[in-house]
């Protein structure tokens, strides 16, 4: 693959070589339905780009998916949105929901029975950031296409 100075030469202005947008029900199969957006996501970015497809950033996705989703259909009333996003180097999972409050992740507490989410979420992502929307909120999180993340201060 070829890149240059200024980034991907396939990628659009805004940096990311392919965009799907899904609108997802509130019923109980919208998480499934949403991990199962992400795989066919991650199939077409392989093929059409040759991208690698390491079953670490498959994992990931799904799982970053599950609970950015199902935390959105537990805590916000309405619609959930979800937005793929591909750079040459990564996916971008991006949920919008309607309930404006910044999520937290709670302290370590091993005894505790769920609401795990953010922190495992944050655990496996490069980037993980929230905006507030004139109604709602957007998260965002960024999952590594690569099965080691690139550490600019190691050399071999």
């Amino acid at each position: 693959m070829e890149s240059h100075a200024g980034g991907d030469s396939r990628a659009g202005p805004d940096g990311h070589l392919m965009r799907a947008g899904h609108a997802l029900d509130a019923d109980d199969g919208c998480i499934a339905d949403a991990r199962h957006h992400a795989l066919s996501f991650l199939d077409q970015a392989h093929d059409r780009y040759g991208l690698p497809d390491p079953a670490r950033a498959r994992d990931l996705t799904q799982l970053v998916v599950s609970e950015l989703v199902t935390n959105a259909r537990k805590y916000a009333p309405g619609p959930v949105l979800m937005e793929l996003r591909l750079t040459a180097h990564a996916v971008e999972v991006v949920v919008w929901d309607s309930d404006p409050t910044v999520p937290a992740a709670r302290s370590s507490d091993p005894g505790r029975i769920g609401q795990h989410g953010l922190e495992i979420v944050k655990a496996v992502t490069e980037d993980l950031f929230v905006e507030q929307e004139p109604v709602g909120k957007r998260i965002t999180a960024r999952i590594a296409l690569a099965d080691t993340p690139c550490d600019s201060t190691t050399r071999t």
